[in-house]
Protein backbone atom coordinates (compact mmCIF):
# COMPACT_ATOMS: atom_id res chain seq x y z
CA UNK A 1 0.00 0.00 0.00
CA UNK A 2 2.92 2.33 0.62
CA UNK A 3 3.97 2.20 -3.02
CA UNK A 4 0.41 2.69 -4.23
CA UNK A 5 -0.09 5.67 -1.92
CA UNK A 6 3.11 7.16 -3.31
CA UNK A 7 1.86 6.71 -6.88
CA UNK A 8 -1.55 8.14 -6.07
CA UNK A 9 -0.39 11.07 -3.93
CA UNK A 10 2.98 12.04 -5.40
CA UNK A 11 2.79 10.95 -9.05
CA UNK A 12 -0.91 11.34 -9.90
CA UNK A 13 -1.92 13.83 -7.22
CA UNK A 14 1.43 15.70 -7.38
CA UNK A 15 1.37 16.59 -3.68
CA UNK A 16 5.01 17.64 -4.03
CA UNK A 17 3.95 20.30 -6.56
CA UNK A 18 1.30 21.61 -4.17
CA UNK A 19 3.92 21.98 -1.42
CA UNK A 20 6.44 23.55 -3.82
CA UNK A 21 3.98 26.19 -5.04
CA UNK A 22 2.89 26.91 -1.47
CA UNK A 23 6.46 27.50 -0.34
CA UNK A 24 7.15 29.65 -3.39
CA UNK A 25 4.14 31.87 -2.73
CA UNK A 26 5.13 32.21 0.93
CA UNK A 27 8.61 33.37 -0.09
CA UNK A 28 7.23 36.16 -2.27
CA UNK A 29 4.94 37.33 0.52
CA UNK A 30 1.60 35.81 -0.59
CA UNK A 31 -0.57 34.73 2.33
CA UNK A 32 -1.97 31.39 1.13
CA UNK A 33 -4.30 31.30 4.15
CA UNK A 34 -6.22 34.31 2.80
CA UNK A 35 -9.01 33.83 0.23
CA UNK A 36 -7.02 35.60 -2.50
CA UNK A 37 -3.76 33.80 -1.75
CA UNK A 38 -5.56 30.49 -1.40
CA UNK A 39 -7.26 31.01 -4.76
CA UNK A 40 -3.91 31.77 -6.41
CA UNK A 41 -2.37 28.66 -4.82
CA UNK A 42 -5.30 26.48 -5.97
CA UNK A 43 -5.19 27.97 -9.48
CA UNK A 44 -1.45 27.55 -10.07
CA UNK A 45 -1.33 24.05 -8.63
CA UNK A 46 -4.33 22.68 -10.52
CA UNK A 47 -3.45 24.31 -13.85
CA UNK A 48 0.10 22.93 -13.80
CA UNK A 49 -0.95 19.50 -12.50
CA UNK A 50 -3.79 19.01 -14.98
CA UNK A 51 -1.71 20.35 -17.88
CA UNK A 52 1.13 17.90 -17.18
CA UNK A 53 -1.26 14.97 -16.79
CA UNK A 54 -3.19 16.09 -19.86
CA UNK A 55 -0.12 16.11 -22.11
CA UNK A 56 1.22 12.79 -20.83
CA UNK A 57 -2.17 11.08 -21.05
CA UNK A 58 -3.09 12.38 -24.49
CA UNK A 59 0.30 11.39 -25.88
CA UNK A 60 -0.14 7.87 -24.49
CA UNK A 61 -3.78 7.51 -25.56
CA UNK A 62 -3.08 8.95 -29.02
CA UNK A 63 -0.20 6.52 -29.49
CA UNK A 64 -2.57 3.70 -28.53
CA UNK A 65 -5.29 5.13 -30.76
CA UNK A 66 -2.94 4.98 -33.76
CA UNK A 67 -3.48 1.22 -33.70
CA UNK A 68 -7.27 1.71 -33.98
CA UNK A 69 -8.07 3.88 -37.02
CA UNK A 70 -11.81 4.25 -37.81
CA UNK A 71 -11.95 1.47 -40.39
CA UNK A 72 -10.18 -1.00 -38.11
CA UNK A 73 -12.50 -0.04 -35.25
CA UNK A 74 -15.50 -0.62 -37.52
CA UNK A 75 -14.20 -4.08 -38.45
CA UNK A 76 -13.68 -4.94 -34.79
CA UNK A 77 -17.20 -3.84 -33.87
CA UNK A 78 -18.66 -5.74 -36.81
CA UNK A 79 -17.42 -9.06 -35.41
CA UNK A 80 -19.60 -8.92 -32.30
CA UNK A 81 -23.34 -9.27 -31.68
CA UNK A 82 -25.71 -8.47 -28.83
CA UNK A 83 -24.40 -7.09 -25.54
CA UNK A 84 -20.90 -8.19 -26.52
CA UNK A 85 -20.98 -5.63 -29.35
CA UNK A 86 -22.20 -2.94 -26.94
CA UNK A 87 -19.39 -3.77 -24.52
CA UNK A 88 -16.70 -3.63 -27.22
CA UNK A 89 -18.14 -0.35 -28.55
CA UNK A 90 -18.09 1.14 -25.04
CA UNK A 91 -14.50 -0.03 -24.52
CA UNK A 92 -13.42 1.44 -27.88
CA UNK A 93 -14.92 4.70 -26.72
CA UNK A 94 -12.33 4.87 -23.96
CA UNK A 95 -9.47 5.31 -26.47
CA UNK A 96 -11.13 7.91 -28.69
CA UNK A 97 -11.52 11.73 -28.53
CA UNK A 98 -11.98 13.40 -25.16
CA UNK A 99 -15.18 15.38 -25.80
CA UNK A 100 -18.63 14.57 -27.13
CA UNK A 101 -18.38 16.90 -30.14
CA UNK A 102 -15.25 15.10 -31.33
CA UNK A 103 -16.95 11.72 -30.97
CA UNK A 104 -19.98 12.54 -33.11
CA UNK A 105 -18.19 12.40 -36.51
CA UNK A 106 -16.94 8.90 -35.66
CA UNK A 107 -20.45 7.93 -34.54
CA UNK A 108 -21.79 9.17 -37.87
CA UNK A 109 -19.15 7.21 -39.76
CA UNK A 110 -19.80 3.97 -37.88
CA UNK A 111 -23.55 4.33 -38.36
CA UNK A 112 -23.15 5.10 -42.05
CA UNK A 113 -20.95 2.02 -42.42
CA UNK A 114 -23.86 -0.18 -41.39
CA UNK A 115 -23.16 -0.93 -37.73
CA UNK A 116 -26.28 -1.37 -35.54
CA UNK A 117 -27.49 1.93 -34.17
CA UNK A 118 -27.49 0.62 -30.59
CA UNK A 119 -23.83 -0.34 -30.87
CA UNK A 120 -22.83 3.06 -32.23
CA UNK A 121 -24.73 4.78 -29.42
CA UNK A 122 -22.83 2.70 -26.84
CA UNK A 123 -19.69 4.15 -28.40
CA UNK A 124 -21.12 7.67 -28.41
CA UNK A 125 -22.11 7.54 -24.74
CA UNK A 126 -18.83 6.00 -23.58
CA UNK A 127 -16.41 8.14 -25.57
CA UNK A 128 -16.81 11.44 -23.69
CA UNK A 129 -17.99 9.96 -20.40
CA UNK A 130 -15.29 7.35 -19.82
CA UNK A 131 -11.71 7.44 -21.06
CA UNK A 132 -8.25 6.54 -19.86
CA UNK A 133 -7.62 10.17 -18.98
CA UNK A 134 -10.61 10.30 -16.65
CA UNK A 135 -9.45 7.10 -14.94
CA UNK A 136 -5.98 8.49 -14.18
CA UNK A 137 -7.16 11.97 -13.18
CA UNK A 138 -9.90 10.61 -10.93
CA UNK A 139 -7.38 8.33 -9.26
CA UNK A 140 -5.19 11.31 -8.46
CA UNK A 141 -8.03 13.34 -6.96
CA UNK A 142 -10.70 10.96 -5.64
CA UNK A 143 -8.75 7.73 -5.17
CA UNK A 144 -8.63 4.38 -6.94
CA UNK A 145 -11.97 3.04 -5.65
CA UNK A 146 -13.91 6.02 -6.98
CA UNK A 147 -12.03 6.09 -10.29
CA UNK A 148 -12.47 2.41 -11.08
CA UNK A 149 -16.12 2.38 -10.03
CA UNK A 150 -16.79 5.54 -12.06
CA UNK A 151 -15.35 3.90 -15.18
CA UNK A 152 -17.25 0.64 -14.62
CA UNK A 153 -20.57 2.41 -14.10
CA UNK A 154 -19.93 4.66 -17.09
CA UNK A 155 -19.39 1.58 -19.24
CA UNK A 156 -22.59 0.04 -17.85
CA UNK A 157 -24.58 3.17 -18.74
CA UNK A 158 -23.11 3.08 -22.26
CA UNK A 159 -23.84 -0.64 -22.73
CA UNK A 160 -27.38 -0.54 -21.33
CA UNK A 161 -28.18 2.71 -23.13
CA UNK A 162 -27.08 1.32 -26.47
CA UNK A 163 -28.94 -1.96 -25.89
CA UNK A 164 -32.17 -0.10 -25.04
CA UNK A 165 -31.90 2.03 -28.17
CA UNK A 166 -31.38 -1.13 -30.23
CA UNK A 167 -34.45 -2.81 -28.71
CA UNK A 168 -36.59 0.22 -29.55
CA UNK A 169 -35.79 -0.29 -33.26
CA UNK A 170 -35.08 3.37 -33.97
CA UNK A 171 -33.00 2.84 -37.09
CA UNK A 172 -35.46 4.95 -39.09
CA UNK A 173 -34.72 7.86 -36.74
CA UNK A 174 -31.22 8.23 -38.16
CA UNK A 175 -31.15 10.90 -40.85
CA UNK A 176 -31.21 9.52 -44.39
CA UNK A 177 -27.92 11.09 -45.48
CA UNK A 178 -26.15 9.27 -42.62
CA UNK A 179 -27.58 5.89 -43.57
CA UNK A 180 -26.92 6.37 -47.26
CA UNK A 181 -23.96 8.61 -47.76
CA UNK A 182 -21.48 8.53 -44.85
CA UNK A 183 -18.77 5.97 -44.27
CA UNK A 184 -15.66 5.85 -42.16
CA UNK A 185 -12.45 6.53 -43.97
CA UNK A 186 -10.46 3.58 -45.19
CA UNK A 187 -7.26 2.59 -43.47
CA UNK A 188 -4.26 4.66 -44.38
CA UNK A 189 -0.73 3.38 -44.88
CA UNK A 190 0.83 1.22 -42.19
CA UNK A 191 2.47 3.45 -39.60
CA UNK A 192 6.01 2.96 -38.38
CA UNK A 193 6.90 3.47 -34.71
CA UNK A 194 8.28 6.90 -35.61
CA UNK A 195 5.02 7.75 -37.40
CA UNK A 196 3.03 6.75 -34.33
CA UNK A 197 5.18 8.95 -32.08
CA UNK A 198 4.78 11.90 -34.46
CA UNK A 199 1.02 11.27 -34.62
CA UNK A 200 0.78 11.11 -30.83
CA UNK A 201 2.77 14.35 -30.49
CA UNK A 202 0.56 16.15 -33.03
CA UNK A 203 -2.61 14.92 -31.33
CA UNK A 204 -1.27 15.99 -27.95
CA UNK A 205 -0.50 19.52 -29.15
CA UNK A 206 -3.79 19.83 -31.05
CA UNK A 207 -5.87 18.61 -28.11
CA UNK A 208 -3.93 20.77 -25.67
CA UNK A 209 -4.68 23.90 -27.70
CA UNK A 210 -8.39 23.03 -27.73
CA UNK A 211 -8.64 21.98 -24.10
CA UNK A 212 -6.36 24.44 -22.29
CA UNK A 213 -8.88 27.34 -22.27
CA UNK A 214 -11.40 25.04 -20.55
CA UNK A 215 -8.77 24.04 -18.01
CA UNK A 216 -8.20 27.71 -17.16
CA UNK A 217 -11.94 28.35 -16.87
CA UNK A 218 -12.58 25.18 -14.88
CA UNK A 219 -9.72 25.77 -12.47
CA UNK A 220 -10.74 29.42 -12.11
CA UNK A 221 -14.26 28.39 -11.15
CA UNK A 222 -12.84 25.77 -8.82
CA UNK A 223 -10.60 28.35 -7.13
CA UNK A 224 -13.59 30.65 -6.69
CA UNK A 225 -15.67 27.88 -5.11
CA UNK A 226 -12.77 26.64 -2.99
CA UNK A 227 -11.92 29.96 -1.37
CA UNK A 228 -14.87 32.33 -1.74
CA UNK A 229 -18.13 30.35 -1.67
CA UNK A 230 -19.32 29.56 1.88
CA UNK A 231 -19.41 25.84 2.64
CA UNK A 232 -22.93 26.16 4.03
CA UNK A 233 -24.21 27.27 0.61
CA UNK A 234 -22.72 24.27 -1.18
CA UNK A 235 -23.92 21.86 1.49
CA UNK A 236 -27.44 23.28 1.34
CA UNK A 237 -27.72 22.89 -2.44
CA UNK A 238 -25.52 19.90 -3.26
CA UNK A 239 -25.00 18.25 0.13
CA UNK A 240 -26.72 15.31 1.75
CA UNK A 241 -29.54 17.44 3.13
CA UNK A 242 -30.89 18.09 -0.36
CA UNK A 243 -32.35 14.85 -1.82
CA UNK A 244 -32.66 16.54 -5.21
CA UNK A 245 -28.99 17.54 -5.37
CA UNK A 246 -28.08 14.88 -7.95
CA UNK A 247 -30.93 15.91 -10.25
CA UNK A 248 -30.06 19.58 -9.86
CA UNK A 249 -26.37 18.96 -10.61
CA UNK A 250 -27.26 16.96 -13.73
CA UNK A 251 -29.54 19.73 -15.02
CA UNK A 252 -26.91 22.40 -14.30
CA UNK A 253 -24.28 20.39 -16.15
CA UNK A 254 -26.17 20.16 -19.46
CA UNK A 255 -25.67 23.78 -20.69
CA UNK A 256 -21.97 23.69 -19.81
CA UNK A 257 -19.53 22.70 -22.54
CA UNK A 258 -16.22 21.31 -21.33
CA UNK A 259 -14.41 18.02 -21.04
CA UNK A 260 -13.16 15.87 -18.19
CA UNK A 261 -10.08 18.05 -17.72
CA UNK A 262 -12.11 21.21 -17.26
CA UNK A 263 -14.80 19.73 -15.00
CA UNK A 264 -12.62 17.86 -12.50
CA UNK A 265 -11.31 21.05 -10.77
CA UNK A 266 -14.89 22.23 -10.28
CA UNK A 267 -15.93 18.84 -8.93
CA UNK A 268 -12.91 18.76 -6.62
CA UNK A 269 -13.74 22.19 -5.19
CA UNK A 270 -17.43 21.32 -4.73
CA UNK A 271 -16.53 18.09 -2.94
CA UNK A 272 -14.17 19.98 -0.65
CA UNK A 273 -16.99 22.36 0.25
CA UNK A 274 -19.34 19.59 1.35
CA UNK A 275 -21.10 18.48 -1.84
CA UNK A 276 -21.89 14.78 -2.04
CA UNK A 277 -19.58 12.63 -4.16
CA UNK A 278 -22.32 11.26 -6.42
CA UNK A 279 -23.69 14.74 -6.94
CA UNK A 280 -20.42 16.15 -8.29
CA UNK A 281 -19.83 13.05 -10.42
CA UNK A 282 -23.30 13.44 -11.94
CA UNK A 283 -22.38 17.03 -12.78
CA UNK A 284 -19.20 15.83 -14.48
CA UNK A 285 -21.04 13.16 -16.48
CA UNK A 286 -23.72 15.61 -17.61
CA UNK A 287 -21.14 18.17 -18.73
CA UNK A 288 -19.11 15.68 -20.74
CA UNK A 289 -22.01 13.67 -22.23
CA UNK A 290 -25.01 15.99 -22.62
CA UNK A 291 -23.54 19.40 -23.45
CA UNK A 292 -25.76 21.59 -25.65
CA UNK A 293 -23.18 21.98 -28.46
CA UNK A 294 -22.86 18.21 -28.80
CA UNK A 295 -26.65 17.77 -28.80
CA UNK A 296 -26.96 20.38 -31.54
CA UNK A 297 -24.37 18.52 -33.60
CA UNK A 298 -26.06 15.19 -32.94
CA UNK A 299 -29.40 16.60 -34.09
CA UNK A 300 -27.90 16.89 -37.58
CA UNK A 301 -27.44 13.11 -37.63
CA UNK A 302 -30.59 11.84 -35.88
CA UNK A 303 -34.24 12.83 -35.73
CA UNK A 304 -35.84 14.42 -32.64
CA UNK A 305 -37.35 11.18 -31.33
CA UNK A 306 -34.01 9.36 -31.22
CA UNK A 307 -32.29 12.44 -29.82
CA UNK A 308 -34.89 12.58 -27.05
CA UNK A 309 -34.44 8.89 -26.25
CA UNK A 310 -30.66 9.36 -26.10
CA UNK A 311 -30.96 12.32 -23.73
CA UNK A 312 -33.51 10.52 -21.54
CA UNK A 313 -31.42 7.35 -21.23
CA UNK A 314 -28.22 9.27 -20.44
CA UNK A 315 -29.99 11.53 -17.94
CA UNK A 316 -31.60 8.63 -16.06
CA UNK A 317 -28.32 6.69 -16.09
CA UNK A 318 -26.33 9.66 -14.80
CA UNK A 319 -28.84 10.33 -12.02
CA UNK A 320 -28.86 6.67 -10.93
CA UNK A 321 -25.06 6.61 -10.87
CA UNK A 322 -25.07 9.78 -8.77
CA UNK A 323 -27.46 8.40 -6.17
CA UNK A 324 -25.51 5.12 -6.04
CA UNK A 325 -22.26 6.97 -5.33
CA UNK A 326 -23.99 9.05 -2.65
CA UNK A 327 -25.31 5.92 -0.96
CA UNK A 328 -21.88 4.23 -0.83
CA UNK A 329 -19.81 7.36 -0.11
CA UNK A 330 -19.09 6.30 3.50
CA UNK A 331 -17.83 2.91 2.24
CA UNK A 332 -15.49 4.71 -0.15
CA UNK A 333 -13.96 6.55 2.82
CA UNK A 334 -14.93 10.03 1.64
Amino acid sequence: MGLWNFVQDQLLGMAWLNDLIGRGLDKVGVDTASPLGGSLHFFLYDVIKITVLLCVLIFFVSYLQSYFPPERSRKILGRFRGMGANLVAALLGTVTPFCSCSSIPLFMGFTGAGLPVGVTFSFLISSPMVDLGSLVLLMGIFGAKVAVLYVILGLVVAMVGGALIQRLHLEDQVEEFIRQGVAVQADGPVLTQKDRVVYAKEQMLSTFRKVFPYILIGVGIGALIHNWIPQSWVEAVLGGKNPLGVILATIIGVPVYADIFGTIPVAQALLGKGAMLGTVLSFMMAVTTLSLPSLIMLRRAVKPRLLGVFVAICTVGIILVGYLFNSIQPWLGM
